[in-house]
């Protein structure tokens, strides 16, 4: 196993990590769990990097390194939603994501089956470090304090909205790019 699809499967372990820490109502916690989101985030990057510049790309990678940031990154939103960070139109933005999310990781099956891997593309990569933001900036802004819970709790929904349109996008992306997948033979 190389140390890149290594990496990969550290930021999985990382998930259950941050998503029990979120879900402890103290503030020491969600730092906590900030901090674990933010590794699991740079090994994203990490991987890639590694993966291309030591030459350790793989079909094992291609595959689970997108796997592992939809891993985390919709753990996070469904955190987010389940303590109130993100409103119910927030949660229609989620459900948006979690569409994509499945309709790309359909493609990726269809794809599979003909013996083709669908690496993450550009757009792809947007969408994954625009959600890790909205994520962030979401953990950051929480405060005890009631009078700023209703700003802060804008300011999230405003930055998964945002975070959508790139989910949206990247999703058109793939299915354009890779519409031959879903040709009738």
């Amino acid at each position: 196993m190389t140390t890149a699809n290594k990496i990969t499967i550290f930021r999985i372990i990382l998930v259950p990590i941050f998503m029990i820490l979120m879900l402890i109502d103290n503030t020491t916690c969600r730092m906590w769990a900030l901090a674990v989101f933010i590794i699991a985030s740079i090994s994203d990057a990490a991987d890639g990097y590694i993966a291309r510049h030591c030459n350790q790309i793989s079909n094992f990678g291609k595959f689970m390194d997108p796997l592992a940031d939809k891993i985390l990154t919709t753990s996070a939103f469904i955190i987010l939603l389940e303590i109130g960070r993100i409103t119910w139109l927030g949660s229609v933005a989620i459900m948006l994501i979690l569409a994509r999310e499945f309709t790309v990781s359909g493609l990726r099956m269809l794809a599979g089956a003909e013996g083709k891997v669908i690496a993450a593309s550009m757009f792809g990569k947007i969408k994954t470090v625009s959600q890790m933001i909205a994520i962030i900036a979401s953990i950051l802004l929480m405060n005890d304090n009631w009078f700023t819970q209703l700003p802060a709790v804008l300011i999230t929904n405003i930055l998964v909205w945002i975070s959508v349109v790139f989910t949206v996008l990247s999703g058109i992306d793939y299915i354009i790019k890779n519409k031959s997948v879903f040709t009738v033979n």
